[in-house]
């Protein structure tokens, strides 16, 4: 092995220069190598160029001109680096050609060096601040256009499609917020998840809050959700009037019998709002109808309670397994999973000591409601 020793610039800094003696063999890759003296030095381009730089820019202050060579053998550098380094300090304006043509370099102060080299780039920049604000002026004059067409069709159709989640959120908090007088809301399937729980009850209180009046229907599995059941028993300290029925609904909010926003078949993050009169109408009609058939949402429950609401379920589920439904459409229907659909299934079929659903369905027919718990009324 042959042993090493750091060596420093010409003002005590370190370089992060490596000499090995007597070596003579130069290295590769990114190593600068330069024999000096019966040594070889070494440098990491990447660990000391700054200093360099900064050590050649140093010497050119201390000399009305100066070149490569010069300061290769002053600060007792690789020629290499030093052309390196003048080529940097040339980039950046601190050095220039003099003036009168002779070789070499001069150094020139900071500030001027900034002035040459950075005024171009503000000038480029504010030209494309300028592009900018003309672009965004030129756009702008669209924007009267656009909007009359858009009132146009709005009032020529009464209907708008929203297909982004997030827009069709912000436009329900939208008609939340402006709503006066009475909010309507149908939710089909169970329970609703928790993050959209917490979305919905700051909003909804704030309604009632002002005096709106609420109804809002579910499905009966949603009874069984403790996070629907918290957040009803919340709206209904607050005045809303919540029922609950056996069999599926559509999901919809009408704001003030004025806009409804409807759901969209087979996709979730969409929604049509509907200003037309009419169809508004027709919706409001069609929740009247379901509203009247619809039993109270209990929030605070007592084992009979559970039960009948539990064979309610279940006797609406043979009626549909009769009508030749599979147990899959009847889940959807229902709001609960297939899974649930299959366990109610099979405890009437236990109930009854039926060994087949044609059996159990048989004997609900014939007699067997009652012994279920089903109203005399149906």
């Amino acid at each position: 092995m042959f042993p090493t020793l750091s060596l420093h610039g010409c003002r005590d800094r370190p370089l992060g220069w490596v000499i090995k003696l007597h070596g003579s063999k130069l290295t590769k890759g990114n190593i600068v190598v330069n024999q000096y003296n019966g040594g070889t030095f070494h440098r990491s381009r990447s660990e000391s160029i700054d200093s360099v730089v900064l050590d050649v820019y140093g010497y050119a202050m201390s000399r009305s001109v100066v070149t490569s060579a010069e300061v290769a053998l002053a600060l007792r550098l690789v020629p290499a680096v030093v052309d390196e380094a003048l080529a940097e300090l040339l980039s950046m304006g601190l050095v220039r050609k003099p003036e009168n043509g002779a070789s070499g370099f001069v150094a020139v102060n900071p500030d001027a060096a900034a002035a040459t080299v950075l005024g171009p780039l503000e000038q480029a920049i504010r030209e494309q601040h300028a592009a900018v604000e003309r672009a965004k002026q030129r756009l702008s004059e669209f924007v009267p256009l656009y909007e009359a067409q858009s009132k146009g069709r709005e009032k020529s159709t009464g209907i708008e499609l929203i297909v982004d989640l997030a827009d069709v959120r912000a436009a329900i908090a939208g008609f939340a917020e402006n709503c006066q007088a009475e909010v309507l809301t149908s939710h089909p399937g169970g329970g609703r998840r928790a993050e959209v729980l917490e979305e919905a009850i700051g909003r909804d209180e704030r309604m009632l809050r002002r005096g709106v009046r609420m109804r809002t229907l579910y499905q009966h599995t949603a009874q069984f959700s403790p996070g629907t059941r918290t957040y009803v028993d919340r709206l209904t300290r607050l005045g809303a009037d919540v029922r609950t029925l056996d069999d599926r609904i559509m999901r919809f909010l009408v704001f003030d019998r004025r806009i409804a926003v409807v759901a969209v078949q087979d996709d979730s993050n969409a929604a049509v709002v509907v200003r037309d009169p009419d169809i508004v109408h027709f919706t409001v009609t069609a929740f009247e109808l379901v509203w009247g058939r619809a039993q109270t949402f209990p929030t605070r429950w007592d084992n009979q309670e559970l039960a009948a609401i539990g064979d309610e379920l279940k006797i609406r589920i043979f009626r549909l397994l009769s009508e030749g439904l599979t147990d899959q459409v009847i889940a959807k229907r229902m709001g609960m999973s297939v899974r649930t659909c299959r366990r109610h299934i099979a405890e009437v079929m236990s109930r009854l000591g039926a060994e087949s659903r044609f059996q159990a369905g048989y004997l609900l027919g014939t007699g067997g409601w009652d012994a279920m718990g089903e109203s005399k009324q149906d």
